[in-house]
């Protein structure tokens, strides 16, 4: 039941970092593609009616791990307490951004919650990116499950690392990269016109960047923690999903130059899922590993709730999940195709 768990809870983390992923890179590249104030609108609109919908999962999934790993909770949110707060607070100014922009008839005031709104989405796909850089590393886990690592010492990775080093830094960039280009794939998909156009390009330049860091990061994961093969060794359909991101990103230009902005964004939803979904398998059954000594890692095994609350739990999982997927299903399909300015006031 605990595997079970682990791969519930990779599952909404993976759902929400495509889903939420999209609107993150659109305001990534908000100011860079938008030229005047009504392709601002534009973009905005295109995320409107999902953006706030979409951060569910990332609630769903941290719920669905206190519940399962409480451990792993309490270790987590008492080590990881700055950046936590970061990120919190970087998601109530990205929503500021969002609502606030066009409450006051201003040309200013808009261009000050649209730089908030770009900023607060670079700086979490950043830190979203260095998060998962974090668990890869491991962290220094005492005698009890419990740490605390500053926001950064050295920027080297030893026994006793901070949040930030070069090898978060460069997982923290690759998101940075990965998300920009899902979200020029969302925004090229829903628009028309030059903004079409500009999403397109902007994701085409991106790509590149997304394969220099997907060969960088491969590198450095395989010099700090080679332990992350051992999976694959021991069970060779893993070898399935290195091929499918080889496939995405091959899918992914294949579709940008032939202009077909679904094809492309369905194929930066494959590399996002298939890289987290790759990270996961190499770390099973490691929920959070220990640079201090490899004994005092926290596992599935030793960080698990009881078991008949883990059975009872999957029976109210799967009905709140069957709810959430419907609606996201309806809200998606209602608020499908190209977006304009007549639709409606607002943003």
């Amino acid at each position: 039941m605990e595997t079970l768990w682990f791969i519930l809870v990779a599952l909404m983390l993976i759902a929400y970092v495509v889903l939420d992923g999209f609107d993150l890179g659109a305001g990534i590249i908000h100011l860079l593609v938008a030229k005047d104030e009504a392709e601002r609108r534009l973009i905005l609109r295109s995320i409107g009616p999902v953006w706030d919908g979409n951060e569910v999962w990332l609630i769903a999934a941290g719920g669905a791990l206190y519940f399962a790993f409480p451990l792993l909770y309490a270790s987590s949110f008492s080590g990881f307490y700055l950046p936590l707060m970061i990120v919190l607070w970087l998601l109530m100014l990205r929503g500021i951004g969002i609502e606030l922009r066009s409450h006051v008839d201003s040309p200013l005031w808009r261009e000050f919650f649209d730089f908030v709104f770009s900023a607060s989405s670079l700086l979490l796909a950043i830190f979203f990116g260095a998060a998962i850089g974090n668990v890869v590393r491991g962290v220094p886990l005492d005698e009890r499950g419990f740490f605390f690592a500053p926001l950064w010492t050295d920027f080297k990775v030893g026994p006793q690392p901070g949040i930030l080093d070069w090898y978060t830094v460069l997982t923290g960039l690759m998101a940075f990269a990965t998300l920009a280009v899902h979200g020029a794939h969302w925004i090229a998909y829903k628009t028309e016109g030059s903004l079409n156009e500009r999403a397109r390009r902007a994701a085409a330049r991106g790509w590149y960047l997304i394969v220099a860091f997907t060969i960088l990061s491969l590198v450095a994961t395989l010099s700090v923690r080679p332990q992350v093969l051992d999976n694959f060794r021991a069970h060779w359909w893993g070898w399935l999903i290195p091929l499918a991101v080889i496939a995405s990103v091959v899918g992914m230009r294949r579709y940008q130059r032939r202009g077909h902005d679904l094809a492309a964004f369905l194929f930066s939803t494959l590399y996002i899922a298939a890289m987290l979904g790759g990270a996961a398998f190499a770390m099973y059954p490691y929920l959070l590993p220990a640079t201090t000594d490899p004994a005092r890692s926290l596992t599935i095994f030793n960080a698990q709730s009881g078991s008949y609350g883990l059975r009872v739990g999957f029976i109210w999982w799967f009905i709140g999940m069957a709810l959430a997927v419907g609606y996201f299903i309806f809200l998606y399909r209602f608020f499908r195709g190209k977006v304009s300015l007549e639709e409606r006031e607002g943003y």
